[in-house]
């Protein structure tokens, strides 16, 4: 481990060059990255303080799939919190070093994350329906020393974590159900001290959190976020949406994921809210619970929109009585393609109101967002009259720029790359010298985004995301953004879900495809491909519309809901060498 100039690295050496870069891509507005914009020095401060003021207040509610719900106070959940981060020094973990857990979306898990960050040790969360091998590549890469094991995982990664020679803390098992040799969390537990000593060394630079990105091509890249990128991006969401103490928000995705994990675990400890945690989304309980826990605010992503808008549509013969929310606010939405088709249709059938944004793990979570106390009228206008919905206004710990291919700005309504800098900027990529010196070429974070900006009356810059710059379709050297398409493909009645997919084309290079989910009861024809092709090109100049389309049953996506379209390209593969007209 070395420090070279300031920056804390694992293993890695920085150019000069880069150094400056990330130095510069982390001030924001002219405020240097040290003059810290919070007041906590780190989250074990920000955990007194709320435990302090509110011990009484309900801090998080879970509900398992197949359980009752848990409840616990905050004073309840940092006595659980200081237990598990003694345990952690009791095997032996020092400030720095990385922990990782294995588990759905559990409390223990949210407990585990808050115990590593006050003790100053570093979590890499993973995801369990990952590859073996690639979560072994994360595991080894990160230089991972211990394992929070939920205990139906334990035989399906005891093999490789016993491999890599990591410590293995299993939860929630029944006696008798591991070996005897293993740690058994809730066991071992009850003979740690519920009180924690801080340790001086841990601070606003601490490292936190390493999320490896889902990429659709090459190894994943580790992204390291500090204790405080986690505290200053909470506050940035919690000013945006008016969360405050007692503010009630409900937690669907996946917690091995920044969404989750910053913006309704984070966000609610940073404000003095409280969380309602589920093991997974379901669309039967998704309204109950919000009406019955009083929730403000819940952050999705797209997919659970069309998820939602599916079952209602599905029940239309039975009486679909939606649920009186008096106290709900807003749907968070983003970290996934939304249309203007899908969120029109949200907020016509279920009359709640949806708050686009948009962020990356790389800068911690959100980076914008459409302003909450728009009026109807302007707020429906940013969503539907621009071709995108808009993803809104850089949120303060933040600026947001358009750059071209060499990093200077563009202007309005000029597409280019969206790129960020600011305090909610990751430290790096963990151990990826060559990712590091190309994301940060230009003093500032390249999203790999494409998009553009429009002006409103006030000089305000509304982003808008048109595809990622990778994703582009290049037909012919001609490039196309495939979320342009799958509007049109979205606004087809047959169709209940679709994507447009490049697919690789002796003629053109690359040609249009679209995979296409329909909607139940709707068989498939070689007829409706035909209407389907035709429709597109009613709306479509021939070159950007689809020649070919493929009806499935899935479309890929991450665990955080993003389409993976170059994983499908393969079903395009016959129509190679076919010259399209």
């Amino acid at each position: 481990m070395l420090f070279i100039n300031g920056l804390f690295l694992h293993s890695m050496i920085l150019s000069e060059e880069t150094q400056q870069n990330i130095h510069k891509a982390h001030f924001v507005n002219g405020i240097a990255p040290d003059n810290y914009l919070v007041k906590y020095r780190n989250i074990f401060e920000l955990l007194q303080y709320r435990t302090h003021l509110q011990p009484e207040d309900n801090f998080t509610t879970y509900y398992p799939d197949s359980a009752e719900k848990t409840t616990l106070t905050y004073a309840q959940f940092a006595e659980k919190v200081y237990r598990t981060a003694n345990l952690l020094k009791a095997k032996g973990i020092s400030p720095g070093e990385r922990i990782t857990t294995i588990s759905h979306n559990h409390i223990n898990t949210v407990i585990q994350y808050f115990a590593a960050w006050c003790m100053g040790a570093t979590v890499v969360p993973i995801n369990v329906s990952e590859e073996a091998d690639r979560i072994e590549y994360i595991l080894k890469s990160s230089h991972t020393k211990l394992a929070f094991i939920k205990n139906e995982y334990y035989n399906k990664f005891s093999e490789v974590l016993n491999r890599l020679n990591i410590q293995i803390i299993v939860h929630s098992a029944e006696p008798g159900s591991v070996e005897t040799a293993i740690s058994i969390y809730e066991s071992e537990l009850k003979d740690q001290n519920n009180t924690l000593a801080p340790d001086d060394s841990v601070d606003q630079e601490t490292e936190s959190l390493i999320v490896y990105t889902s990429g659709t091509t090459g190894l994943p890249k580790g992204v390291v976020l500090t204790q405080y990128n986690l505290m200053i991006d909470a506050e940035g969401i919690s000013k945006w949406h008016g969360i405050t103490k007692g503010t009630v928000m409900m937690c669907v995705l996946p917690i091995h994921h920044v969404n989750g994990t910053v913006v309704t675990i984070m966000t609610p400890m940073y404000a003095g809210g409280s969380l309602i945690l589920n093991q997974k989304f379901h669309t039967d309980s998704f309204f109950k619970l919000l009406a019955e826990e009083k929730v403000n605010i819940v952050s999705v992503v797209p997919t659970l929109l069309q998820f939602l808008c599916h079952d209602y549509e599905a029940k239309s013969n039975e009486v679909n009585q939606l649920t009186d929310l008096p106290a709900f606010r807003h749907i968070i939405c983003g970290a996934g393609p939304l249309t203007c088709e899908l969120v029109s249709k949200f907020e016509t059938m279920f009359k709640l109101k949806i708050v686009h944004g948009y962020g990356l793990s790389e800068t911690t979570c959100y980076s914008c967002f459409i302003p909450t106390e728009l009026s109807g009228t302007e707020h429906k206008s940013w969503l539907l009259d621009h071709g995108f919905p808009s993803i809104g206004i850089a949120i303060e710990p933040n600026e947001m720029e358009i750059h071209n291919e060499i990093g200077e700005s563009l202007q309005e309504n000029t597409r280019g790359e969206i790129v960020i800098r600011g305090h909610n900027v990751m430290k790096y990529y963990d151990e990826n010298s060559e990712a590091n010196d190309k994301t940060f070429e230009f003093g500032w974070f390249r999203s790999g985004d494409e998009g553009f900006f429009i002006n409103d009356e006030t000089g305000r810059k509304y982003f808008f995301i048109t595809g990622r710059l990778k994703e582009l379709i290049i037909r012919g050297g001609v490039n196309i953004a495939p979320l342009e398409i799958d509007e049109v493909l979205m606004s087809i009645p047959e169709v209940r879900s679709a994507i447009a997919v490049g697919f690789d084309n002796d003629w053109y290079g690359e040609e249009v495809g679209a995979l296409v989910l329909l909607k139940e009861d709707i068989p498939e024809s070689e007829e409706l491909k035909s209407k389907i092709i035709n429709l597109c090109r009613e709306k479509l100049p021939a070159y950007k519309s689809p020649k070919v389309v493929i009806f499935s049953d899935s479309i890929p996506v991450t665990s955080t809901g993003k389409y993976q379209r170059n994983k499908v390209k393969g079903l395009f593969g016959l129509y190679k060498s076919v010259q399209f007209k």
